[in-house]
């Protein structure tokens, strides 16, 4: 098949959505199907409220339209529910063109932090807006079950993966860790409010704090914590160190739909200590390679325990072929039941 993409969220951007999009299209390409993307780098864009280095679309329905037409697609996935991905919802509707979305970061408790709408706003036109696709993607069944419940379409999984050649343990430590104190207790991710880095800075734990990437709680974080080090964002193939040299893997997110960042950790051996929320408790099913605890600092001292081995294990599971192998049959069967639907109708 030849699969047409419009996502938000695209290169040169660094984000979970990024991640797995490009994950899927290299393993996908590796299974005999062609993709391409529709990103915000074909079209003017404008700086994201309160997320400058986040770049939006300046686009209508038409313009996305003839991107996708020029790509000559057998299926569309809207991936996000931003500029483009509202612009092809509406042309798809207006065209006929069976089209499939994929549900990656909760927008509405984003929302709701910044302004005044409440979340329940949000998920209803967030509802509408993938009512209209032939299936809703999700990464675990834990999200699946929520949306569901909040009156979205049931959908359908479409797990994650981690590149074990590129997450693995490796033992060179990396220069700016060499004189801090044992143990190491990591994050890497996004430093932005919505991942709840202040609840991991906070905890009184011994060793040392250290926090990989960059975001707009940056400046304020490091300036209330000074004692953790900020190293910065670093590029995929550069995070191997940083993970393998955790004692703990640190998740203090409750908003995340999965949490690319801790499989990655637990393929290079780190335990995560983690809230017991969607996202943690899809990614810890084994007790042997996290701890959940809605103490964050008991959750923390008790990773400090565990088996590096069995993270790795545990991590070996997860597979991007596998991911894609998935993601391909939910595009089938989602075309097979709309075009039953159409027939029907």
């Amino acid at each position: 098949m030849k699969i047409c993409i419009v996502s938000d969220a695209w290169r040169p951007q660094v984000n979970g959505v990024v991640v797995t999009l490009s994950n899927l299209i290299a393993a996908g390409e590796k299974l005999g199907h062609e993709f391409a993307v529709i990103g915000p780098d074909l079209f003017p864009t404008v700086a994201a409220p309160s997320y400058p280095e986040i770049r939006l679309a300046l686009t209508r329905p038409g313009a996305v339209g003839e991107k996708i037409r020029a790509c000559r697609p057998d299926h569309i996935h809207i991936a996000t529910e931003g500029p483009l991905g509202v612009s092809a919802r509406f042309w798809c509707a207006r065209h006929s063109e069976i089209f499939t979305t994929s549900y990656h970061t909760r927008f509405p408790e984003y929302v709701e932090a910044r302004w005044p709408i409440p979340a329940a706003w949000s998920y209803e036109a967030l509802r509408r807006f993938h009512a209209a696709g032939a299936g809703l993607m999700v990464a675990t069944r834990t999200l699946a079950d929520e949306l569901t419940a909040r009156g979205f379409q049931p959908p359908m999984l479409w797990p994650r993966g981690v590149d074990q050649s590129l997450f693995r343990p490796v033992a060179d430590l990396p220069p700016e860790l060499k004189n801090l104190p044992r143990p190491f207790f990591l994050y890497c991710g996004r430093v932005a409010p919505e991942k709840n880095i202040e609840a991991f800075l906070a905890l009184d734990l011994p060793g040392s704090k250290i926090v990989v990437g960059d975001g707009p709680a940056r400046a304020y974080l490091q300036q209330r914590f000074p004692a953790a080090l900020f190293v910065g964002v670093k590029a995929r193939d550069e995070l191997a160190p940083y993970y393998s040299a955790a004692d703990v893997f640190v998740f203090p997110s409750r908003t995340d739909t999965f949490g690319n960042v801790m499989i990655e950790a637990l393929a290079c051996g780190a335990p995560v200590a983690a809230f017991p929320v969607p996202g943690p408790i899809d990614v810890v099913t084994d007790s042997r390679v996290g701890v959940l605890d809605e103490d964050l600092r008991a959750a923390c001292l008790g990773a400090l325990k565990l088996s590096r081995a069995d993270c790795r294990l545990h991590a070996a599971r997860y597979t991007w072929p596998e991911s894609a192998r998935l993601f391909i049959d939910n595009v089938l069967r989602a075309r097979a039941g709309a075009r039953t639907r159409r027939a029907s109708a």
